[in-house]
């Protein structure tokens, strides 16, 4: 499993990177609204702290994590870029990696 955090951290430092990949491109792609779906398992650590996180979770084969343990949460991210301190919309450009269709 993974933290939430950490997939939305590499979600954005991917997108950083297409839009620096863009930047005095003839074409280039307006970002809009990201869709993400994840599987999604709660751990609540109890204590002083009451520190609640989030999962994402690997539904492979092994099946570890019981069913009724999971949810499956739709998260609509609407990016912008906050450049010296007015926020813009982003455009993204660049060649398709390998696992890109």
């Amino acid at each position: 499993m993974i933290e939430l955090t950490t997939v939305i951290k590499d979600l954005r430092e991917e997108l950083e990177q297409a839009v620096t990949a863009g930047v005095g491109k003839a074409l280039r792609f307006e970002l809009g609204t990201i869709e993400l779906e994840v599987s999604l398992a709660l751990e609540k650590k109890a204590g002083t702290s009451g520190k609640v996180r989030f999962w994402v979770v690997d539904l492979g084969a092994d099946g570890s994590v019981s069913s009724n343990a999971v949810q499956r949460v739709k998260l609509s991210l609407s990016p912008t870029l906050d450049v010296a301190g007015v926020r813009t919309s982003a455009f993204v450009s660049g060649e398709e990696g390998t696992v890109e269709q």
